[in-house]
């Protein structure tokens, strides 16, 4: 039975049939906190008279089903989350009642209580398939149509959808209706509805091409954490330079940005009507890397209005020509429009890693995926997408130039406005606009797998001069292409205390070596960079002077770019099992506290502490464990008081104490009996230092219901969830545990424990979860939801008790296992980090 799996070839069928005309979606949000009411109103033609189809609608109590006026039975009619719909006409009519379920997974129609004031919040969720959720629908992103909504609310809230808010029409006992307007031809996923007791502010943006009405929302408890200027600010930012970039007016009507509760991704591009998730409107003092990364997801959703709501792909192959392409320029527009101008530099040091990551893993893929179905889009929809397809697109710029690159998107977008296309499109207007072939440069990046390595091999004379000089290429045998890259070669020299670069070389490297004879008769640098400017999407070996030099001086490098490619350097020699994980740790402690890339400061210490956790050798992890631990708090003490640095090292500090002695420091910062100048421990540090003391067995449950009644907010609940998963105690894991498989925990409660669950220091009472782990990756997919089982399955893989012992288990399941698809890459993934752990623990075993 196909479900809700919708495959490739029944959307090219669906698609050559029908031409969807309009849909009307009368929807009755006041029949109660399970169900609302949903009649979808259908008009579409037919190519082929006579011939059948059918329309998609998931977990629905059908009432009626009317087909050109005739009656069909929802009985026999409506099955497997589809109706079925024969013998059409040329020009039809269909018109579905039913009552479909609110969410609590954020997938559909999601509906919130906050617990502050019991005031309720809805928001819709529909990427990838979840419009059929909320209403009959052909759910394929090419057969776009145009969306009249009808929403019958209480009268007090504020109802928002992709057209402009009407005002609405009282309907009587405390209701009204909102009519909005029929919008401009969009696919379905991008539809939305958002509705609740949302604080609301309106303004405008007023560009070169006229004036656009704004909204913000969120939540009322949430009202005083609105920082609405900077949020303004960016908006109107954004607007100013993609209007111009991209030559092409906004094309809709309004554009509001919509803060919602338990939301499950970053944001969601829905056409002028921006969902994102309300952790980005801080309660607690963030750093700057936050709000670095809170304009780069407005800037991404914004430059969605464009690439993927006014032109969309036919189907989800291209994928990630959406959000690759708004990856990219969100960080292009940062740098060039905002204040975050070394936007790319963080990047390179925390985004960028999760797709070296990504791509490193068994489940890899090409950028332009084959998604035969929508199970394939589920378990493709990762980091490759987003993080190395922009990197690869920089690498594209760079390649046809940016002027070009800009001119052939304009083109592109005036050739397919509200319309769909494929790659080939794009490239065609690329090639035009360049003048350069692009095919062969597609073939390479996009439709192949896996990351290259790129080496310096050199010999030098007496006189320390390069007598030879070459960058050999490499890549995983199991993903064996070659391709063409555009570096940057940089070498740097200590030059009165800093590192400063002597001379750069930009050249291409092809094939497995490349030699450079410009090179020959160089001396030879302190540190040399390959892949300086981070111009391609590769790893990069430092040479054995170099990585010296990295070890001791990184924090005298001044350009925090060419640090960053440094950084990632050695994270990556660190998991490749070619850098000690002590040497990892030794890098951070000495360099960190010079670091000024707000993403790097943020990002490094988490990878030190994952190499001091899981990548040191067993026989002498305590005892780097406890330099790192003492190296954070001599950090976060001689750090600028009130500063990011400090606030970034207590955090991490909180996160690795173990000692007798650090756990009391910790417990004297949070009931105020230590201080540290300039740290102010507010709600959100304060549960930092709780959930650090919770995992050491220093705090019990009296005093993590003691903190949640402080902090009685959804975040509190979430925070609590985490303190309570973290304690090392049977009945702690077992209660964790329980909450994790209920599929009617809330999401992010959920998402909370699972990152909670797995600690390094507790393999004791982990050890029992290794069995129930497997026993659950059976089903879990399907009991709990896609988006739940996902985070479960990836982060409670029980990793802290890596093994050969657990390598035969995996190898065992994966062997017999009938899971889904999905369930199976998780564990195939945990696998991989397992073997990787183990290959740097014997790594860091030798000097």
């Amino acid at each position: 039975m196909p479900g809700t799996n919708l495959t490739r070839d029944e959307a090219t069928a669906r698609a050559d049939l029908l031409d969807v005309t309009s849909y009307t979606v009368d929807l009755d949000l006041t029949t109660g906190a399970t169900t609302f009411g949903s009649t979808t109103t259908i008009r579409f033609e037919c190519a082929r008279p006579g011939s059948d189809t059918f329309v998609d609608l998931v977990d629905a109590t059908v009432h009626s089903i009317t087909l050109n006026g005739t009656e069909l039975d929802p009985a026999t009619a409506y099955s497997d989350s589809r109706i079925a719909l024969t013998g059409l006409a040329a020009s039809n009519e269909l018109v579905v009642v039913a009552d479909c379920t609110y969410s609590r997974t954020g997938e559909g129609l999601h509906r919130f209580v906050d617990p502050v004031d019991d005031r309720v919040y809805c928001y819709s969720q529909f990427e990838v398939p979840d419009a059929r959720r909320v209403y009959a629908t052909f759910e394929q992103p090419d057969l776009k149509s145009v969306f009249t909504f009808n929403v019958t609310a209480p009268a007090h809230w504020r109802v928002v959808s992709n057209a402009p808010t009407p005002e609405p029409v009282p309907a009587g006992e405390g209701a009204a209706v909102w009519h909005f307007p029929t919008t401009k031809r969009m696919s379905t996923y991008i539809t939305a509805v958002v509705a609740g007791e949302y604080h609301e502010v309106l303004d405008t943006y007023v560009g070169r091409h006229g004036t656009i009405p704004l909204g913000h929302y969120c939540r009322q408890s949430l009202v005083e954490h609105l920082d609405l200027d900077e949020l303004l600010l960016l908006t109107r930012q954004g607007f100013e330079f993609f209007e111009d970039a991209f030559g092409y007016p906004y094309p809709f009507e309004k554009y509001d940005q919509l803060y919602v509760p338990e939301y499950n991704m970053g944001a969601m591009e829905n056409a002028g009507c921006v969902t994102l998730r309300d952790e980005y409107l801080p309660r607690s003092r963030q750093d700057r890397s936050f709000y670095e990364f809170r304009a780069s997801v407005i800037l991404h959703e914004m430059a969605h209005m464009w690439f993927g709501d006014l032109v969309t792909m036919k189907w989800w192959d291209d994928l990630w020509l959406n959000e690759s392409f708004a990856e990219w320029a969100c960080y292009h527009a940062a740098v060039e429009a905002t204040d975050f101008t070394e936007s790319w530099t963080g990047f390179t040091n925390s985004r960028k890693q999760t797709g070296y990551r990504q791509d490193q893993l068994p489940s890899t893929h090409p950028i332009a995926a084959d998604n035969v179905d929508l199970h394939a889009v589920e378990v493709n929809f990762d980091m490759i997408t987003y993080a190395k397809g922009a990197a690869v697109l920089k690498q594209l710029v760079a390649w046809v130039g940016l002027k070009p690159f800009l001119a052939g998107l304009t083109d592109y977008f005036h050739a397919f406005a509200y319309d769909n296309s494929q790659f080939a499109d794009l490239l065609a207007a690329l090639e035009k606009s360049s003048g350069r072939e692009l095919e062969g440069w597609a073939t390479e990046w996009l439709q192949t797998a896996g990351v290259n390595t790129l080496a310096p091999e050199f010999e030098l004379d007496e006189a320390g001069r390069y007598a030879s000089f070459a960058v050999r290429q490499s890549a995983h045998p199991d993903w064996p292409t070659l391709r063409r890259h555009r570096i940057a070669i940089g070498l740097y020299d200590d030059v009165n205390g800093s590192l400063v670069r002597r001379d750069r070389f930009e050249v291409d490297v092809q094939g497995e070596l490349t030699v450079l004879p410009q090179l020959a008769g160089v001396p030879q640098p302190d540190l040399l960079i390959l892949n300086d400017e981070d111009l391609t999407y590769a790893k990069i070996r430092l040479d054995e002077r170099s990585l010296e030099t990295a070890v001791t001086e990184l924090g005298r490098l001044d350009d925090s770019l060419a640090r960053a490619v440094c950084w990632g350097a050695a994270w990556d020699m660190t998991r490749d099992a070619q850098m000690r994980a002590t040497d990892f740790v030794h890098l951070v402690l000495r360099n960190i506290g010079a670091e000024t890339d707000p993403s790097g400061l943020s990002s490094l210490p988490r990878f030190a502490a994952l190499a001091a956790s899981t990548y040191s050798a067993p026989e002498h992890r305590d005892a780097l464990k406890a330099e790192w631990e003492e190296g954070l708090r001599a950090l976060a003490e001689d750090a600028v008081p009130g500063s990011d640095h400090q606030l970034t090292f207590v955090r991490q500090y909180a996160a690795a104490a173990r000692s007798p002695q650090a756990l009391d420091h910790l417990a004297a910062l949070l009931d105020g009996t230590a201080t540290l100048e300039g740290l102010d421990v507010d709600q959100d540090l304060r549960w930092s230092l709780l959930t650090g003391l919770a995992r050491a067995g220093r705090a019990d449950e009296a005093e993590i219901a003691a903190e949640l009644a402080r902090d009685h907010t959804i975040s509190g609940r979430e925070k609590a969830a985490a303190a309570r998963a973290s304690r090392p105690t049977a009945e702690a894991k077992a209660e964790a545990w329980a909450a994790v498989v209920d599929k009617t925990t809330p999401n992010e409660t959920s998402r909370s424990i699972v990152l909670s669950f797995m600690r390094p220091d507790q393999t004791d009472v982990l050890g029992p979860y290794v069995a129930k782990y497997f026993e659950a990756a059976e089903t879990l997919w399907d009991e709990i939801g896609t988006h739940k089982a996902s985070v479960a399955l990836e982060h409670i893989f029980p990793k802290p008790l890596a093994s050969p012992e657990l390598l035969e288990t995996v190898d065992a399941w994966l062997a017999t296992t009938s899971a889904a698809p999905g369930a199976r890459r998780y564990v195939s993934e945990g696998r991989a980090d397992v073997v990787r752990a183990l290959a740097a623990q014997e790594r860091d075993a030798r000097a």
